[in-house]
């Protein structure tokens, strides 16, 4: 069955998934530390997924699909997954998580460009226009909010943040290159998801051992069972359920429109903000989440 715009809307699905997900691993985080929190949501993640796939589909691992599909997610595991979130958690710590989702905002134009370039993947001029209108109301969000407790260090704009937040949303553009390479098999979301997962898993845990840190990742998880329930939320939101509907919305929607919709976190935030942590959002974060609704109706129409 053909459901009209069924990428896009896994894209925002997605967008909210990510949303909870971020809330989640901040506070596990600084419990814990941002790396054993990334480490342990990859290995947690991927150990739900082979139980998933197995009640879902049978088998626990999808040996049947096809060399191409497993090569190109695996890429996009390790280039997203492992390399890009590292640079991205390297942003975070310089200069905490309001730069890291400004500079994250290039992610969807590197991706148009790569697709347009590699692939041959083409928007209309009121796509184009729709992005670009939700990056800016994006970008005006972010720039408007300031949260110390998330770890914001506005004096800390430095220029390895600024590089290290260039290569983060290469990493991510091109993952979800390859995720788009590989899903056009026709594989399972779930499925393909998993692969992704192996892949970030054999690099962070192979480097974990090497650097003999996986014993202490896990002990130091294990005894905080506050930050582990934290973990198990932002897992199910994130690398289960939000990466495996990212997976489908490049699957069934342009690149560069499913990216833009990805990038909506933090007007998705504002409302929690506002409830959660009792946050009155100013008038430039409105006036930019009114204009990424205004872009995505225009990429909608």
């Amino acid at each position: 069955m053909n459901i009209p715009y069924l990428g896009e809307f896994a894209t925002i699905f997605t967008a909210v998934c990510w949303s909870l997900s971020a809330l989640a691993f901040t506070s596990s985080s600084r419990m814990v530390g941002s790396q054993q929190v990334n480490r342990m949501r990859i290995l947690i993640g991927f150990l739900a997924l082979l139980v998933l796939n197995w009640v879902v589909f049978g088998t626990p691992i999808p040996l049947k699909t096809g060399n191409a599909t497993w090569l190109w997610l695996l890429l996009s595991g390790l280039v997203g997954l492992a390399i890009g979130d590292t640079f991205l958690y390297k942003v975070y710590q310089i200069s905490g998580p309001r730069i890291g989702m400004l500079l994250q905002g290039m992610n969807p134009i590197f991706g148009t460009l790569i697709t347009w370039i590699f692939l041959g993947e083409t928007l209309s001029l009121q796509q184009i226009l729709g992005m670009l209108l939700t990056l800016g109301g994006i970008g005006w969000v972010v720039s408007g909010q300031r949260d110390a407790r998330m770890g914001d260090s506005p004096n800390k704009i430095t220029n390895s943040a600024i590089l290290f937040g260039i290569l983060a949303a290469l990493g991510q553009a091109v993952s979800m290159v390859f995720s788009k390479l590989g899903m056009a098999g026709g594989i399972h979301p779930f499925a393909g998801n998993e692969i992704r997962m192996f892949s970030a898993l054999v690099f962070l845990w192979g480097s974990a051992l090497l650097r003999r840190q996986a014993g202490s990742t896990i002990k130091t998880s294990a005894a905080n069972p506050k930050a582990m329930r934290w973990l198990l939320m932002g897992t199910f939101f994130g690398p289960v359920i939000g990466i495996s509907t990212s997976l489908l919305a490049v699957q069934k929607a342009p690149l560069g429109v499913a990216t833009t919709l990805m990038a909506l976190p933090p007007v998705f935030l504002l409302p929690i903000s506002y409830f959660v942590y009792k946050e009155r959002p100013g008038w430039q974060a409105a006036a930019g989440t009114l204009a990424a609704i205004g872009g995505i109706a225009l990429m909608f129409l």
